[in-house]
C-alpha cells in the first residue's frame, strides 16, 4: 500500500515559521514524492512547490521568496520551509508523490496562519 504522512502543521503568528515534512510509509520506497500543494477552504486546490529527484524546482510566485522545497533522497522525504507566513497562507498541506502510472497523496497537514 502506498501511503504519504505530512507532519509540521499547527498554529502560527503572522510572520512566523513553520517546516513541515512528507514520508512515504510502509516499504514503499520506489514512490517518488515529488511536491506540496495546499488548499484553503472553499478554493481548489493549488501547487506550491515541486521538486524533483536531481533537485530542480518550480515554486508557486505567492511563496518563492518565503518557501522553500528541499528533499533527502537518501531517506525519501520531502520537506517545506515556511518563513514570513502570512494570513493566506492558511489552508490544508498535501504532499504529491508518483509511483508508476499512479497519482498519491497524503491526507494533509493543517497551517493556520492567525494572531
Amino acid at each position: 500500500q502506498v501511503q504519504l504522512v505530512e507532519s509540521g502543521g499547527g498554529l502560527v503568528q503572522p510572520g512566523g515559521s513553520l517546516r513541515l515534512s512528507c514520508a512515504a510509509s510502509g516499504t514503499i520506497f520506489s514512490v517518488n514524492i515529488m511536491g506540496w500543494y495546499r488548499q484553503a477552504p472553499g478554493k481548489e486546490r493549488e501547487l506550491v512547490a515541486n521538486i524533483t529527484t536531481s533537485g530542480r524546482t518550480n515554486v508557486a510566485d505567492s511563496v518563492k521568496d518565503r518557501f522553500t522545497i528541499s528533499r533527502d533522497n537518501a531517506k525519501n522525504t520531502l520537506s517545506l520551509q515556511m518563513n514570513s507566513l502570512k494570513s493566506e497562507d492558511t489552508a490544508v498541506y498535501s504532499c504529491k508523490g508518483l509511483l508508476g502510472t499512479g497519482v498519491y497523496w497524503g491526507k494533509g497537514t493543517l497551517v493556520t496562519v492567525s494572531s
